[in-house]
């Protein structure tokens, strides 16, 4: 069995992250979301929050695409977290330039530590490539509407926690 993990910490999930997720799912029999448990960066949504977003999205692709999708938390080293599932390549999406300069940093880190996982980058759809959850939560919380860079649920969850959307005059 194919096992991919990749992880991120989804807050919130984006359609970026669905479209890595769409495409690494047509690689891999067993697709693992590894949502990282980061203190520092103060998550806007709860582990419990950003796993449920996950599941429920991706349950129609995996009906679709008949690959086995979970979501996983982790709070260890990314390489650990591979071996509990089992993946032997670890998923990641590029944007730009400066993704890539520390994906390749991390990418030589992983494999000193363990040379037989290896990483898969995939460039986001160019529709995608400006989509950054950080950047979402932000316009979000000063009344934008996000509902293009978002799942409707999640773009339902960011106007729970921020309110409706303003209207431009």
């Amino acid at each position: 069995m194919r096992i991919g993990l990749y992880p991120g910490t989804f807050d919130p999930l984006t359609l970026g992250h669905m479209d890595i997720i769409t495409r690494a799912a047509a690689m891999v029999d067993r697709l693992v979301i590894g949502v990282a448990i980061n203190r520092d960066k103060g998550p806007l949504f709860t582990l419990d929050q950003r796993v449920a977003m996950i599941e429920a999205e991706c349950v129609g692709l995996s009906a679709r695409t008949g690959t086995e999708i979970v979501a996983h938390p982790f709070e260890n080293l990314l390489i650990d977290c591979a071996r509990d599932v089992g993946a032997q390549v670890i998923i990641r999406g590029l944007r730009a330039v400066a993704d890539f300069e520390y994906e390749f940093q991390m990418v030589g880190m992983n494999r000193a530590l363990d040379d037989k996982i290896e990483t898969l980058f995939l460039m986001a759809d160019a529709r995608r490539q400006a989509i950054a959850s950080k950047l979402v939560k932000e316009i979000a919380r000063l009344g934008g509407d996000v509902n293009k860079f978002v799942p409707a649920l999640v773009n339902d969850a960011l106007r729970d926690k921020f309110g409706p959307v303003k209207t431009r005059d």
